[in-house]
């Protein structure tokens, strides 16, 4: 049997660091814009070997600041924002409605890489959701049509019976499933560089305009 003095120096996590030496970034080789400079690295991770360039952390916080983060995928983005999709009635639809200040992260290991963009929760427009829904593959639609997504269940065969229930039915997009777009007002890219003194670059919006500079590592 591990004790717990073997299993605490086992997890001794000191000596596991990487040094970063890919790339660098600088004010002379950003773009104008953090929506462009967001496209440009976007696309450089789809055409690396991650796999879900687009899987991102969605933080949001309760009204008294309580933090909550999961992953979800990102299926739009412009100089709008960006649009994911989720249950409204889960724990983060519940947290965007109380307080829809909201964080995104994405993080590209393979390439040193990580952009953080700050921004206010909306809904999107209905029509929008609809057509995303229905692209969806059949079974995902029913998934989301059975799921109480974030509530407490008692068992999976609940869920079984939810989802063949759901089957009886035509995969309509429900009420309380559709997109959400954070539009955003802070975005922040990090590349990784030697000796831990990365690049971190920001773009502020004040007074409508963008405006950028550099942070310390």
């Amino acid at each position: 049997m591990i004790t717990f003095a073997a299993y605490s120096a086992a997890m001794n996590l000191h000596y596991e660091r990487h040094n970063y030496s890919k790339a660098e970034l600088t004010e002379d080789n950003i773009a104008s814009d953090p929506f462009s400079q967001f496209a440009i690295w976007y696309q450089d991770a789809k055409a690396s070997a991650i796999k879900e360039a687009n899987a991102m952390v969605i933080a949001t916080a309760t009204p008294d600041g309580k933090p909550s983060a999961r992953i979800v995928l990102l299926k739009e983005f412009s100089k709008e924002g960006f649009v994911f999709f989720t249950n409204y009635d889960s724990r983060k639809g519940q947290e965007i409605r109380e307080n829809p200040q909201g964080q995104i992260l994405f993080f590209w290991d393979i390439l040193e890489q990580q952009v953080r963009i700050e921004g206010r929760l909306e809904h999107i427009a209905p029509e929008r959701s609809d057509e995303y829904f229905e692209s969806r593959p059949v079974e995902s639609r029913y998934g989301a049509i059975a799921s109480p997504q974030s509530a407490v269940v008692p068992s999976r065969t609940y869920l079984e019976e939810q989802l063949a229930e759901a089957h009886l039915q035509p995969p309509v997009r429900p009420a309380h499933w559709g997109g959400y777009i954070l539009v955003p007002d802070y975005f922040e890219f990090w590349q990784g560089r030697p000796s831990r003194m990365h690049d971190r670059i920001f773009y502020r919006l004040q007074d409508g305009q963008w405006t950028s500079g550099r942070l310390a590592p």
